[in-house]
């Protein structure tokens, strides 16, 4: 093969795989207090240095819309699990900041969500394989970005 087919071929496994598993872990997510996205908004923030980041780069780093991702923010800080906050740099930003109670879901709701992935992800793949494709996948991020 080519390197063009390989790569369009290496594409279309990579994007099918990724949905037969994203599809597999939505059916059982463990949770019927959080739907899988505010779980991602959660699972965001808890990465960042003091569970909070300001809402254009949690928009960047969604795979949501950015009018997806604003309501979803809305919805989860009406129940508590988020607040917003003025970005003391820029006047005009938001700072959107994963509350306690939020961050206490997030924690409880992860343990069964990582045996699921462990499940679908771990159980097709060996400890090299699982190394493999983690560096494959980092490095086609690191290619992606800007």
């Amino acid at each position: 093969m080519s390197q063009k087919a390989d790569a369009v071929a290496a594409w279309e496994a990579l994007f099918r795989a990724q949905v037969s598993v994203m599809r597999t872990l939505a059916s059982e997510f463990p949770s019927r207090e959080v739907s899988l996205n505010e779980y991602d908004v959660m699972f965001t923030l808890s990465l960042h240095p003091e569970h909070r980041l300001r809402l254009r780069e949690l928009n960047r780093q969604m795979l949501l819309t950015q009018p997806s991702v604003s309501r979803l923010v809305d919805r989860m800080t009406a129940r508590g699990l988020l607040a917003k906050e003025h970005d003391p740099t820029d006047g005009r930003g938001t700072v959107i900041v994963l509350t306690d109670a939020g961050y206490e879901l997030f924690r409880r709701v992860a343990v069964t969500h990582m045996d699921s992935i462990t499940q679908r992800v771990g159980g097709a793949l060996d400890e090299d394989e699982l190394k493999q494709l983690r560096a494959l996948c980092e490095k086609l991020l690191r290619n992606g970005q800007d």
